[in-house]
């Protein structure tokens, strides 16, 4: 009699282990590690592209070695991709790669628009960012909040937002953070300094003191100044406006100094030609020229000027100002002999 060899069953399962153990591994291999990505790579997913469109551009590009893998990764990853700009680093998995896409993990950029700018200013920033797409003007016909921007309507930050994000979508979230702060001011009941009242009178201020110093401390001290001569009847008298008029509100004099003939240029926004504020704001105003305007501080200045160290000396008489314009002249043929 034949005696048949026995094979014990958890031997079976021991083998029946290794094998899955091998395709797992093989798994992880294919679509966690394995890379066809060689070197850093940028790819655009454009709205309404399929699934297998995109796996055969990043097959064509070498980006991914196989379309149905990587649309099985698709189907792993949720089963949709999101349209934006990717950048792919160097040996990047094709799970990866559908996950970053299933997430809209998109590239991203960041973009500084500094305080004291003109819109125009900041449409020559974002026409210069190669990071930022479109024009900064509406097309014809087309009549969004966004398309008509006056100075005082957007809000200056730091912006991080999707590479290839277009210049006007940014500028109307410019135009909505400052919409909010404005709703922000309403609900908490409208409350100005005399003799503002609107919101319009407040960032026109904010504007002017904006301009006049970039040091967050020396803000509600300018600030007061202004208000003190609204309140007295006065003309503000600030630099700031009288540039915005001479340059057909760029806001800037591109080297060119500006003289005391210019201080008599008719127009409406110079404030030393006309009374009270100018029509409208003369730049886009942060917070801290906002919060300066809403609480001032407690002076009974009416004059400064520049001390020659970033800030500034004020007075409440006439005549400590004209000593302290003299100071400033001497600093400056100080400055200029170096």
């Amino acid at each position: 009699m034949k005696i048949k060899k026995f094979i014990p069953k958890n031997r079976y399962v021991n083998i029946a282990c290794v094998a899955v153990i091998i395709v797992v591994l093989v798994v992880l291999y294919v679509f966690g590690w394995r890379s066809a990505v060689t070197r850093d790579a940028t790819f655009v997913v454009a709205r309404g592209d399929t699934v297998t469109g995109v796996a055969t551009r990043l097959a064509s590009r070498g980006l991914i070695e196989s379309v149905p893998l990587f649309k099985i990764a698709v189907r792993g990853n949720g089963g949709g991709i999101q349209s934006g700009q990717y950048d792919i680093p160097r040996g990047t998995s094709v799970w990866r790669i559908a996950n970053m896409f299933a997430h809209g993990d998109v590239a991203a950029t960041t973009v500084v628009v500094p305080e004291g700018l003109t819109v125009k200013q900041i449409k020559e920033l974002l026409l210069a960012d190669n990071n930022l797409t479109g024009d900064v003007e509406c097309g014809a016909g087309t009549d969004l909040p966004v398309c008509n921007l006056q100075d005082g309507d957007l809000f200056p930050d730091t912006y991080r937002v999707a590479r290839g994000t277009s210049r006007l979508a940014l500028l109307d979230l410019m135009r909505k953070k400052m919409v909010e702060l404005e709703s922000n001011w309403n609900r908490a009941g409208r409350i100005a300094p005399r003799p503002l009242k609107t919101w319009d009178d407040v960032v026109t201020l904010a504007s002017i003191v904006q301009k006049e110093t970039s040091k967050k401390s020396e803000m509600p001290i300018v600030a007061s100044v202004y208000i003190n001569r609204l309140r007295d009847g006065m003309r503000l008298q600030a630099d700031p406006t009288v540039v915005y008029a001479l340059t057909g509100g760029l806001g800037d004099m591109r080297g060119r100094p500006l003289l005391s003939k210019h201080l008599k240029t008719d127009n409406p926004y110079n404030t030393y030609a006309r009374n009270g504020l100018p029509p409208s704001p003369i730049a886009n105003v942060g917070l801290d020229a906002i919060r300066a305007v809403l609480q001032p501080a407690d002076t009974n200045y009416l004059f400064f000027v520049a001390d020659g160290r970033g800030g500034h000396k004020f007075s409440r008489t006439y005549e400590q100002h004209k000593k302290n314009q003299a100071d400033w002249r001497e600093i400056k043929k100080l400055q200029n002999k170096k």
